[in-house]
């Protein structure tokens, strides 16, 4: 229970009805969770207006509603705030809600296109390696210290961060990491938070089904870095083209990492093989469980947030040693007979081709690589032919098939990769609705050294087709084709 007043502090008020000092139980945006004694706020969203459902949220027992347009006949025994724009609020009346958690721990995001996911996870086991109770908001999992919570979207809505974080300071957390979409960015989610850090990884061709141009991709990606405090360190990746961008307008201190130039974090990979890599950092050889140049680059963004907040260089070069590959990400599996096969979460034409890349790089002699790869139903349709290119190009026999349709026809997706592949490389390439028989006609094609990669859905464990989710696991299935014990 909290009074309104309170929630409400420091937004701009342009009018006001009852009596802003009431108790409200909890705060909701959606008219569907209001119950008895509830605030809601109508938001602005990009495809609903929550203006339509003040009457439905009244009905539920609203006793508090925040709006930027008063509904006419507005009920004179609930209590009235009208602001200026409640999308951009939303986030800090949640965070005033639940007494501002992210001011009691050191909150750093992650943003880009590719390895989002593996910075952040990395960098929530290096802190609880580190002896730290932390919290980590991904495309993975959620957690709470050691407790693990279902993840819904890359990064959740507002109010269900700030619920999140909450939950970290009552359970002791220390630090939390999260993954920041360009979605979330854009529509304001991470409002209300206060950010120690942020990290930027790369910007390749992702989302336009939503942000229209990549000028305006960017430009969101951009926002978050403008929007960190004087406090706060900015992160990028030197080697990226956009990398320097993020960094023209910020006031946090700005700190690069690379493989390539000159940079305050700066590593040179001196062997790749399956199991690892072998790098230089600072003229120290550190070997780690990590495949690929992209994963070199992750783990500096690691190292410099790790450095940047305050741990001991020696300390993370032993534990930069012990880290694994997050789940689905270049996750390596081995066929009795030595066939390998890799499953990537790659879903865009840049993370194709550098997992592909990272494959050749340890290919000893002439195995062949066989890559089976989909694209995603209800999303950017100008990156599907640029994927299968770049499969293409890159592989020896390429398999095309269904990753999640969604509400999409899987033949027509497939037919959008096809228009990709020039005439000289379609002997190499085979179309194969079903994921599992394309999987398994990989595994069957492939002879002992040969190298798969199972590209798009990584981690997850389902398939979304016509509304409905059914499970589906891509390292189930290689397992269960090559025959090894789960």
């Amino acid at each position: 229970m909290k009074q309104l007043k309170d929630i409400l502090a420091g937004i701009g008020l342009l009018e006001t009805r009852g009596d802003l000092s009431i108790l409200v139980r909890s705060i909701q945006f959606d008219s569907r969770k209001v119950e008895a004694g509830d605030l809601f706020v109508a938001v602005k969203g990009s495809h609903v207006d929550g203006h339509q459902f003040i009457a439905k949220a009244i009905e539920l027992g609203a006793t508090a509603v925040v709006c930027e347009d008063v509904p006419e006949n507005f009920p004179s025994g609930v209590v009235l705030a009208k602001i200026e724009n409640t999308q951009p609020n939303f986030g800090k009346m949640a965070a005033a809600f639940f007494n501002n958690p992210s001011a009691n721990l050191k909150v750093v995001g992650v943003t880009g296109t590719n390895g989002k996911t593996t910075i952040a996870s990395l960098l929530y086991k290096t802190f609880s390696l580190l002896g730290y109770k932390v919290g980590l908001i991904s495309t993975i999992k959620y957690y709470v210290g050691d407790e693990e919570f279902h993840a819904t979207h890359t990064t959740p809505d507002a109010l269900q961060i700030q619920e999140l974080m909450a939950k970290m300071v009552d359970a002791g957390c220390e630090y939390c990491f999260m993954e920041v979409s360009s979605h979330a960015i854009d529509q304001d989610r991470i409002s209300g938070i206060e950010f120690d850090g942020g990290i930027f990884t790369n910007l390749t061709h992702d989302h336009l089904d939503y942000h229209l141009t990549f000028a305006e991709y960017l430009k969101a990606k951009k926002k978050f870095f403008d929007q960190l405090p004087v406090t706060a360190f900015a992160l990028t990746n030197a080697d990226d083209k956009n990398g320097m961008v993020m960094l023209q307008n910020t006031k946090a201190v700005k700190q690069t990492y690379s493989l390539r130039s000159l940079a305050n974090f700066h590593c040179k990979v001196l062997e790749k093989h399956f199991d690892g890599m072998l790098l230089s950092i600072g003229g120290q050889e550190v070997w780690t469980h990590f495949t690929g140049v992209f994963n070199a680059s992750n783990l500096m963004a690691v190292m410099g947030a790790t450095l940047l907040l305050g741990v001991e260089r020696d300390e993370i070069l032993r534990i930069l040693s012990e880290l694994r590959p997050v789940s689905g990400r270049f996750e390596i599996i081995r066929s009795p007979e030595g066939k390998y096969a890799v499953v990537d979460y790659a879903h865009t034409p840049d993370a194709i081709q550098n997992v592909l890349s990272g494959i050749a790089e340890i290919r000893t002699g002439n195995e062949q690589i066989i890559t089976v790869v989909g694209a995603g139903g209800d999303r950017d349709k100008t990156k599907r032919p640029e994927m299968a290119q770049e499969a293409a190009r890159q592989s020896d026999k390429v398999i095309l098939t269904s990753d999640n349709p969604r509400s999409e026809e899987p033949e027509q997706i497939l037919a959008d990769m096809e228009a990709g592949i020039e005439a000289h490389q379609k002997h190499k390439v085979l179309s194969i609705v079903n994921r599992k028989e394309a999987i398994k006609t990989a595994c069957m094609l492939a002879k002992p050294g040969d190298i798969i990669l199972v590209a798009g859905k990584g981690h997850e464990d389902y398939q979304e087709i016509k509304g409905v989710k059914y499970h589906f696991d891509d390292k189930e299935v290689i397992n269960e084709i090559f025959g090894n014990s789960q």
